[in-house]
């Protein structure tokens, strides 16, 4: 690498003006030579040694910053290379050196990266020193198989299926025993879909996955009443909560306690090993728990940083010129992607990925018993441009690689390790309900409450539908009625979204409030969301019947009745009425839970926010994700039989732990339900 950069600092300085190796009255060749020769090795030694003590300090820079500050610290070090060359002649511009300083690390990294492409052999030998090396500071690890655990953030049992048939997973279709070159072989693993609960979200169910319960995490978001907060999942304060709720509830630390490592987790799942964990990322820093400490290991490479900031912004170009074309092409659905989106993506595509797959191999080499690791990629691009854009498929294509590098790093590894992937859900797709009826959820809560509305709202077919049944309910206009009772800021309602699940809560009530008093205090509520065509069905505590299901036409179905064949459910499919059932008995159950629209024939929701593919709670794609399992360990399930949940889920990962190391002496009931 050391001869590629002399040869580059060379080319650079015939090209660059500002950028020179000779003094102003010319010199030989060879002192040119020696001039670059020494410059690049100053440039080396510099970034082996001064940028890893740059990049701790980087850990306290926030993460969208960080490609800008890679080009301007490499240049920093350019500079100081040039001062110190014993020849003296050196020397460039500030702007210059930052551009000299990241096309060396590219060639660099473009030009190992391509030797290693090209000589199999020369990548083999490269992990292997790269796995004595980490075998040395780290004590010997047990011979029993290891595991590793790859989320692929969204994407859905049926999403996998057509990526595979396409030929855009090679990987994964090799694994399920057939590829275009080796149809024949022998399948490695088996594919499973799995149904999740009726928060089909990464928080209930990674919570559920990783720590066997996520119990009362009724949506993504939710308001809880007595500590007059707003739950967000995604929050690190909220996941730190729920983690906690999580380990009091199970009496367990996780699936993870077991030398295990998480990374790129919503949650630690009991792990040793956590980086860019979010449930950590408020506690006081310390090395044990720095949530981007992952950070360090990847970044401490300059050539990776460059790597990974170049890709960065061409991610960011990618995104700008994929949403312009759709707005030229006019497509259908579409939402706004304008602002931070492009930085926020290729975050999540780019630098998210790249340091969770570096630290799942770095795991991997030293031999950890279990890993848990999130790629988020394709979840983010499939919100904005759908879950069967060419945008998402080129995400799949993109992480189909990364589990590639995983398993060949597998094969350098210090014990035998079995790769199991699965995803969290999936998404459907379908156009936002504010695009399809011109207001928001909160609007038509709003206006079925009589409360004021924005004019863009009142003057929809919606918003005027639900001001009458307003006015019909009272009896009388709704604006005497809003000039004698002016809400609070308190008394009025909280509206929250999650995919295509809505919440509606009243704060100035302490509980959970009854069909009954709804009725009383916004006689026209119920009925206006009931009768709305975006609606699917609500949920509401009933003083008569413990719980109802409310649908179109007055259709009103106590919980205990709902597994009949006709109601607002029967379109949900198999299982809606026990995910229904299960979410009414959460202590933190909105007073109002909102499904919207399904049609079964196209798979398509609503969705109360701005994504043309969401998930969050009942309808299509997004309630069936995948397990992708070894065929050496045990079936998920028996046969006929299926895979319900994601407490279901952490059963089965916890049998797969047990089963690696060895017979076992079979759990007592007790043990077997903490496990």
């Amino acid at each position: 690498m050391w001869a590629v950069s002399t040869v580059t600092m060379l080319v650079l300085a015939g090209i660059l003006p500002d950028f020179q190796l000779q003094s102003a009255d010319g010199d030989s060749a060879t002192r040119i030579a020696v001039t670059a020769a020494l410059g690049a090795g100053a440039f080396g030694v510099l970034s082996a040694v001064v940028w890893p003590l740059l990049v701790r300090l980087l850990l306290l820079v926030p993460a969208l910053v960080l490609g800008l500050l890679v080009f301007f610290l490499n240049g920093s070090l350019l500079l100081v290379a040039l001062r110190i060359n014993p020849s003296g002649q050196s020397e460039a511009a500030p702007e210059t050196a930052v551009i000299v300083a990241a096309v060396m690390s590219a060639v660099a990294s473009a030009t190992g990266g391509a030797l290693a492409v090209r000589d199999d052999d020369a990548y083999r030998r490269r992990l292997s020193r790269l796995a004595t090396r980490r075998r040395r500071s780290h004590p010997p690890c047990p011979a029993t198989p290891g595991t590793v655990f790859l989320q692929l953030d969204g994407v859905g049992h049926d999403v996998l299926t057509a990526a595979v048939a396409k030929g855009l997973m090679p990987t994964v279709a090799g694994w399920l025993g057939g590829t275009e070159q080796q149809p024949d072989n022998q399948p490695t693993h088996r594919l499973t879909p799995w149904r999740t609960d009726w928060s089909s979200q990464t928080g209930a169910s990674q919570l559920g996955i990783l720590h066997g319960s996520n119990f009362d995490v009724p949506a993504f978001r939710w308001y809880e009443k007595e500590h007059r907060e707003v739950m967000v999942c995604n929050r690190p304060t909220s996941a730190a909560e729920l983690q906690r709720r999580a380990i009091e509830r199970t009496a367990d630390g996780g699936l993870l306690t077991l030398d295990g490592a998480s990374r790129g987790n919503l949650f630690g799942g009991g792990a040793d090993e956590q980086a860019l964990v979010l449930s950590i990322a408020t506690r006081r820093r310390g090395r044990e728990n720095r949530s981007r400490a992952g950070y360090f290991a990847y970044f401490s490479d300059p050539a990776n940083a460059v790597r990974t900031a170049l890709s960065f912004f061409a991610e960011v170009a990618r995104e700008i010129g994929q949403s312009a074309t759709a707005r030229l092409r006019r497509q259908r659905p579409r939402v706004r992607r304008g602002g931070l989106y492009p930085f926020v993506r290729a975050f999540a595509t780019v630098v998210e990925r790249d340091v969770v797959v570096a630290a799942v191999m770095g795991d991997l080499l030293v031999g950890r018993s279990a890993v848990y690791a999130d790629l988020v990629a394709y979840d983010e691009v499939a919100h904005h441009s759908g879950p069967h854009s060419r945008d998402a498929e080129k995400v799949l294509q993109r992480l189909d690689r990364a589990l590639a590098l995983i398993e060949k790093a597998a094969e350098h590894a210090p014990r035998q390790y079995r790769i199991v992937v699965l995803s969290d859900h999936g998404q459907s797709p379908g156009e936002t309900f504010h695009t399809r009826y011109g207001l928001s959820l909160g609007d038509l809560v709003r206006a079925g409450c009589g409360l004021h509305v924005p004019r863009r709202a009142e003057h929809t077919h919606s918003g005027t539908e639900a001001r009458a049944a307003v006015r019909a309910a009272l009896r009388r206009p709704v604006e005497e009625r809003g000039e004698k009772h002016r809400p609070t800021r308190r008394s009025e309602p909280i509206v929250l979204a999650s995919g295509n699940l809505g919440l509606v809560s009243f704060p100035d009530v302490p509980h959970r409030m009854t069909k009954e008093e709804l009725d009383a205090r916004h006689p026209a509520l119920l009925t206006t969301l009931a009768n709305h065509p975006g609606v699917g069905f609500l949920l509401v505590r009933s003083e008569e019947y413990g719980g109802v299901v409310l649908g179109a036409y007055g259709a009103e179905i106590p919980l205990d009745r709902l597994d009949g064949p006709a109601g607002p459910l029967a379109v949900f499919g198999a299982g809606a009425a026990d995910a229904v059932r299960r979410t009414h008995s959460f202590p933190h159950t909105a007073d109002i839970m909102v499904n919207s629209w399904y049609d079964p024939e196209s798979g398509e929701v609503l969705a109360f926010e701005e994504q043309i593919g969401s998930h969050g709670g009942l309808g299509g794609a997004q309630g069936r994700p995948f397990l992708l399992s070894p065929v050496c360990v045990s079936a998920p399930v028996e046969e006929g039989e299926e895979l319900v949940g994601a407490e279901a889920v952490h059963g089965v990962l916890r049998r797969w732990l047990r089963e690696a190391d060895g017979p076992q002496v079979p759990l007592s009931a007790e043990e077997e339900r903490a496990a």
